[in-house]
């Protein structure tokens, strides 16, 4: 897995190697990895150097200092480059660095007209206005040079980070860079991969300068499909059904019965071996067995069934379902509670007393709330609530729903999902991720149970990527039936096309 890391850290680690390099030779190796990348993109889109154009946006800072060195390397290869300063001063000895190689700064009293121009020309267009160190929104000039540059034809390249962009959180104040690639130097920042910065990056490039070493544990990971593989590995020779394990189901409601069929569908796809559903006497049991014949309905205290190793809980239930997810979080086996078991716990005192004592018998429990089940359960805490406080608070893992899906223990670093996409924004979708996370919960007792959980989320988010290559409107449904699919790729290692 790929760790990011927050601001702070990175600063430290890189104020920590500066003190055992030469003076500047950070800036120098962090400068050259840029130009390759630049002379790279320039031979993809002319197919030579010769006659190139490349415009480099430029602030005060280091960043602006790494652009300038890189622009002068390209100059040196025979490129037209010109820099646009949008600040009141730029990086000094990269600009005399710039302008030895034959690099031209353009006139500081830029008119709109002139920069517009410019940017039109440019075969090439690289942000180095602000780097990681940057918060809020852009200054003017900078706005309306970022605004220039996201209109042109030029292919963009952004210097650690897309402009306007926070490193830590992926947040956007006005107005940010489009690029089509970012060269971070380093190591990898979580704003890279958060919404919505996320869909202004392009692709991400990380080049090393050597600051590895000097890093501590990262804060986040991104979910690596290495990792997801190792978790839906084929069955063994000698496996049989109960080997595999059980996963129990109480979902649906005489208001919701699709939501039991959604949250089956999905925990049959986990791996597990068998797929036992809670019979609550309301009909729900006759529509999900007349779907799916080989799921197991049951009315008695599944509790008690040994080889049920883990329950999905909540899809489709209602206020008057309390009592079944007090039962479920009273078994000692992994729980993932979703939709009306989460707003039950929202309200209800002695489930979030549960969700603890679960702690102290060493039972998982997962969480799965998108922003507004979220909300409801951090009460009157509001946006003070965190992810990993409430972590903390509950003895839960949080699976944070929504464009890049957090997801977080109560201690140690937090998961990037990358794999989702706005095709899951449909009713249902989180109740195939239930299933199929509390399934892949029963059927890998011997993994972490946060590695799984993670995993679940890619392989959910993958299915959805499958099913819209059909270039149509994706349903819940069409989510559950690509989860076969994404589990083969995983498992092949055949990711061709895929966004992750």
């Amino acid at each position: 897995m790929r760790g990011l890391y927050p601001v702070e850290v990175v600063r430290e680690a890189e104020n920590a190697l500066m003190k055992r390099v030469p003076d500047g030779s950070l800036m120098q190796r962090a400068a050259r990895a840029i130009a390759v990348e630049c002379v790279r993109r320039v031979r993809e889109r002319r197919g030579r150097l010769v006659g190139a154009h490349v415009v480099l946006l430029v602030g005060s800072g280091n960043n602006g200092g790494d652009t300038l060195f890189a622009g002068a390397h390209l100059a040196h290869r025979g490129l037209s480059v010109r820099a646009i300063c949008v600040a009141s001063s730029c990086h000094d000895a990269g600009a005399r660095a710039f302008t030895a190689a034959g690099g031209r700064f353009v006139s500081g009293d830029l008119d709109p007209s002139t920069l517009e121009q410019e940017c039109v020309n440019a075969d090439l267009i690289v942000d180095g206005i602000v780097g990681i160190g940057a918060r809020g929104a852009l200054r003017d000039a900078a706005a309306h040079a970022v605004e220039m540059a996201n209109s042109s034809g030029a292919v963009r390249l952004a210097v650690d980070l897309p402009s306007g962009v926070d490193a830590d959180t992926g947040a956007i104040d006005g107005v940010g860079f489009d690029a089509d690639v970012t060269v971070t130097p380093g190591c990898l920042k979580p704003g890279l991969f958060l919404v919505p910065a996320r869909s202004h990056v392009g692709e991400v490039r990380l080049v090393d300068i050597g600051l590895q070493p000097e890093l501590p544990e990262p804060g986040y990971w991104l979910i690596d499909p290495v990792d997801v593989a190792d978790v839906v590995k084929k069955p063994k020779d000698n496996d049989h059904k109960y080997r595999r394990g059980a996963v129990a189901v109480a979902a649906g409601s005489r208001i919701y019965p699709g939501a039991a069929i959604l949250a089956v569908g999905g925990s049959r796809y986990s791996g597990v071996g068998m797929v036992r559903f809670l019979d609550r006497a309301d009909g729900v049991a006759e529509q999900v067995v007349s779907v799916y014949p080989d799921v197991v309905c049951d009315g008695s205290d599944l509790r008690s069934d040994a080889r049920v190793r883990a329950w999905a809980c909540g899809p489709g239930f209602t206020e008057s379902d309390a009592s079944t997810v007090q039962m479920v979080l009273s078994s000692d086996v992994p729980v993932v509670l979703d939709a009306g078991a989460l707003r039950s716990l929202a309200t209800d005192t002695e489930l979030r007393f549960e969700c603890r004592r679960r702690v102290e018998r060493g039972c998982t429990t997962v969480i799965t709330p998108h922003s507004g089940e979220f909300a409801l359960i951090a009460g009157a805490d509001g946006e003070a609530m965190t992810s990993q406080r409430l972590a903390r608070e509950l003895g839960v893992i949080v699976v944070r729903k929504g464009p890049g899906t957090t997801i977080t223990a109560a201690s140690g670093p937090s998961f990037i999902d990358t794999a989702g996409v706005p095709d899951l924004a449909c009713a249902g979708s989180g109740d195939v991720l239930t299933g199929l996370m509390a399934g892949m919960l029963a059927a890998r007792p011997d993994q972490d149970p946060l590695v799984v959980v993670t995993a679940a989320v890619w392989l959910h988010g993958v299915a959805a990527q499958r099913a819209g290559r059909r270039q149509r409107p994706v349903v819940a449904t069409d989510v559950r039936d690509c989860l076969a699919e994404a589990i083969a790729a995983a498992r092949s290692g055949n990711l061709e096309g895929l966004c992750i």
